[in-house]
């Protein structure tokens, strides 16, 4: 069998996500309406960036990882945050204080894990492990990519 199809390097990633985003951008970009925009339709719009950049990682990857698969269903059931009718910018409730010795170590770090990661609530830690490696190297080459356009935007 063929390696290449089943891991794909992260170059190969990398173009497929930019081909599918900026399609996505694109879309979006043909939608703006003419006139100045509100601080609601720029918030939509951002939303709608957000969603385009999650819809093409995960699609990109596509149903190889349970991430992906988790991700997609989520939004094509309207579950997704990212959606343009159910996300409202939310504040993370910082806790300062001593964890109890329930969720410290492996077993706290887990749990947080399985928050972060899309699908990570059904997986055992193992398989957590190795879907959180492949989820952070897939947001740092969207990070990448999002920031080599917006510097290519600025530039011209």
């Amino acid at each position: 069998m063929n390696s290449k199809r089943f891991s794909p390097t992260s170059s190969t990633i990398k173009s497929r996500f930019t081909r599918r985003f900026l399609r996505a951008l694109l879309k979006i970009n043909r939608q703006r309406t003419r006139t100045p925009s509100s601080p609601m339709e720029i918030c939509q719009r951002y939303l709608k960036v957000k969603l385009a950049a999650d819809v093409s990682m995960a699609s990109t990857v596509g149903s190889r990882r349970a991430w992906s698969r988790a991700m997609l269903t989520k939004i094509r059931h309207g579950v997704r945050a990212g959606s343009t009718t159910s996300l409202t910018m939310r504040k993370r409730k910082i806790y300062h204080g001593k964890k109890s010795t329930k969720e410290v170590g492996i077993v706290g770090n887990a749990k947080m894990l399985r928050k972060l990661v899309p699908g990570g609530e059904a997986m055992d830690t193992c398989s957590l492990l190795d879907e959180t490696f492949h989820y952070i190297k897939c947001l740092s080459t969207q990070v990448k990519v999002m920031t080599r356009i917006a510097d290519q935007i600025c530039s011209t």
